[in-house]
């Protein structure tokens, strides 16, 4: 008999390890340290919705804080500060953006200053689709998942009077000014506008939402940050650069520094659900998207539904052998892979236009954060050869883009251009599907839109400033002791062989030729001398003196950008 339960218990344990899934590989906490940019938030693969907690102001405790230094995430693990949930995020970003609508739950005597009402936390725990911690300050346990366009966020409180605050004036963007509107006791609207990212000044865009309450509060209010007066103005006005709490007044509330309170009595260990719905094309669409996906409160099922979509896409690579760290490290790796692009339409098709006021509409997926030059090395092969049908919706999506703004995709954040980093990142992008096959898209429309970036003056070049050199010397000279003409035109030269592949595949042998040629400029910035590439002058001199180490550490330097 021993034998035999000795087996049995064997057995199982075998059936344990066995049933263990992709999923249960990742860390999200993998990447929130040493500039790594990542956060450990609730998101759906390529869902818009996250939901990340925000510790990244508010204490001087901070080691990496938003308002003291360049700072580009919502999370640092370095740092133990809550000040909220933020929904919708970037991930692997060099530039602060989004990172808004903050949604923070306290205990005792309302206060609406992050400095005052932000927390240290222990016990956390991160999985994809799920994030929760305890805030020791006032031992309220914290809980957030989500599903494609909603956030879900679950606060266990202690007994006495509990708070939700939902603070509409911090975030990562530099964008300011928010609006809202209470619908009833459980339900407010509004909208928050974002943008400027990397410092482009024009490329903003707003952010509707729809939040919800699982119980009705025992009071609700505004707040808002007041202008700070002097002279007998302010001897008249006591709230003169403080927080002013609205208690009677609940009508629409707009400015920049604003938010929302919610009081309540609550009993030991009592939980209430607060579930958000985001649109990037108006209010009605975030409720939509809430009704839709979430049409009650059920933290558990949504929390299930999340991990079983990361389960899914992780397995289509099941990996054997090695060590359980490097599953970790490879199922990690492709989670990051799959938070961006993300996509942008709601529940009923509908999304913001390329550049444009309009709304559009797919029945399929419309893909927003191409950061492109980043990506189009590595993702966008990975993506060609393990989600076949994502990579075609992302590739029209790129196309439509074209055709709604007249530009291919360069660096674009929520539907506007930002221009950020170097080349004609499109180009190879979508060559390489091509080349490998993947081929269910406008490919003449795609061909069109190359070319225009391709032969287009720098004067009216959106995505190649430099062409006029470029075209007429074969290099872009060093006009400015630090600029970036070798970067530029290296861009260029991988852009146009590309385009003579694709050029040549599509029978337009005259252009493959061209482009072909262009391509081999690259040569021009071979050094003999130190055996490196070398920035070039107007005059098709060398740039000297040359230190090819110059900028190795960092310093502004004309050879190593």
């Amino acid at each position: 008999m021993k034998i035999l339960l000795f087996s049995f218990l064997l057995s199982c344990c075998s059936a344990l390890v066995s049933a263990q899934q992709p999923v249960d590989y990742v860390n999200p906490f993998i990447g929130t340290s040493n500039y790594g940019t990542t956060n450990p938030g609730a998101i759906c693969p390529q869902g818009m919705m996250s939901v990340t907690p925000f510790n990244v102001m508010g204490s001087k405790s901070n080691k990496f804080d938003k308002d003291s230094q360049w700072w580009s995430t919502p999370y640092s693990s370095d740092n133990n500060f809550f000040t909220g949930y933020a929904h919708v995020n970037l991930s692997g970003v060099g530039c602060p953006e989004l990172g808004s609508l903050l949604l923070m739950p306290t205990s005792g005597e309302l206060n609406v200053d992050y400095h005052e009402y932000g927390s240290e936390y222990k016990n956390e725990v991160a999985h994809p689709g799920y994030y929760s911690n305890i805030l020791t300050k006032y031992n309220i346990k914290t809980e957030a998942t989500a599903s494609m366009r909603t956030g879900l966020t679950r606060f266990t409180f202690p007994k006495g009077q509990g708070n939700i605050l939902l603070n509409l004036g911090e975030g990562l963007t530099n964008e300011t000014g928010a609006t809202v509107r209470m619908v009833s006791d459980t339900e407010i609207e509004g909208s928050k506008l974002l943008g400027t990212f990397c410092y482009n000044p024009q490329a903003v865009f707003p952010i509707y939402f729809v939040m919800k309450l699982s119980k009705a509060p025992k009071q609700a209010g505004y707040w808002k940050k007041q202008r700070e007066m002097k002279g007998v103005e302010a001897e008249w006005d006591a709230y003169s650069g403080k927080y002013k709490l609205y208690t009677k007044y609940d009508r629409e509330m707009s400015g920049d520094d604003i938010g929302v309170w919610f009081k309540y009595d609550t009993e030991e260990n009592e939980s209430i659900e607060v579930k958000m719905g985001v649109s990037f094309v108006s209010i009605e669409n975030a409720r939509l998207n809430m009704q839709t996906e979430q049409p009650d409160f059920n933290f558990d099922k949504v929390r299930a539904a999340a991990g079983k979509m990361w389960n899914d896409d992780l397995s289509r690579v099941m990996v054997e052998g090695g060590t359980n760290d490097d599953k970790t490290i490879f199922y990690t790796a492709m989670y990051h892979l799959l938070i961006h692009p993300n996509i942008i339409q709601d529940v009923n098709g509908e999304y913001p236009m390329m550049e444009s006021l309009k709304v559009g509409h797919t029945d399929g997926n419309r893909y927003t954060v191409f950061s492109l030059w980043d990506t189009y090395r590595n993702v966008s092969t990975l993506m060609t050869l393990l989600y076949p049908e994502k990579q075609l919706d992302i590739i029209r999506t790129m196309i439509d883009m074209y055709k709604e703004s007249g530009w291919l995709p360069k660096w674009e954040l929520y539907g506007r251009e930002t221009l950020t980093m170097e080349g004609d990142p499109s180009i190879p992008y979508i060559v390489d599907a091509y080349m490998r096959g993947l081929r269910d898209y406008d490919i003449e429309t795609a061909y069109e839109g190359m070319r225009k970036g391709a032969t287009t003056p720098g004067e009216f070049n959106l995505l190649r400033p430099d062409n006029n050199d470029y075209m007429s010397k074969g290099y872009v000279a060093l006009r400015e002791q630090y600029d970036n003409s070798v970067s530029h035109a290296l861009e260029y030269y991988i852009a146009d062989w590309n385009l003579s592949l694709l050029a040549d595949a599509l029978g337009k042998k005259e252009d493959a030729k061209l482009f072909r040629e262009r391509a081999m400029g690259y040569k021009h910035y071979y050094s003999k001398e130190f055996g490196t590439l070398r920035p070039i002058l107007p005059d098709g001199t060398f740039y000297s003196p040359f230190d090819p180490k110059q900028g190795e550490n960092f310093e502004p330097s004309p050879g190593f950008h």
